[in-house]
């Protein structure tokens, strides 16, 4: 039990500030969306994208069937993306390499600065990687929560730490 807390910790402490460590440059990049179908409802405050969409913004891509974008006054809330799977992958900074997230569906609430992967689950960054069915990552509060599903357990393969020569 101790031991698979400890590689819990370790984890958290190796890939979860993958996700907030994304380079910054990508924020001031312009945005390029791609997809079969775009849909505007201004009174819904919505934009549906869907068919083979691609988003891509300096580094960061997300791919996905379909892709929610929800906003208040002029400024994105959350962002919902639906795949076989869904997926998500940017360059970190200081050389941390890639991370790549999939799932049947990825949520990022902007205002509450949290992530869900849902359905079939999977981040990763630099070997280290997390499955479940779900996995919840608060960016605030620093804190992972994955949990299994019917089938398959939860699983954690956290990467020995290089040795400087």
């Amino acid at each position: 039990m101790a031991r698979g807390l400890l590689l819990a910790a370790t984890l958290v402490l190796v890939l979860v500030p993958a996700v907030s460590q994304a380079l910054p440059d990508d924020t001031e990049q312009p945005i390029h969306i791609r997809a079969d179908r775009a849909q505007i409802d201004r009174h819904a405050q919505t934009i549906v994208y869907s068919g083979s969409v691609q988003v891509d913004q300096g580094t960061m891509r997300l791919t996905a069937d379909e892709l929610i974008v929800e906003y208040e006054d002029q400024s994105v809330v959350r962002i919902s993306a639906q795949g076989q799977p869904a997926r998500y992958q940017q360059e970190l900074e200081n050389d941390l390499g890639q991370v790549r997230a999939s799932a049947r569906s990825i949520v990022y609430d902007t205002r509450q600065e949290r992530l869900e992967l849902a359905g079939d689950a999977v981040l990763t960054q630099g070997g280290n990687e997390i499955m479940g069915e779900s996995i919840r990552y608060d960016i605030i509060a620093g804190r992972v929560d994955a949990e299994a599903g019917d089938e398959r357990p939860v699983r954690v393969t956290v990467q020995p730490p290089s040795r400087s020569e």
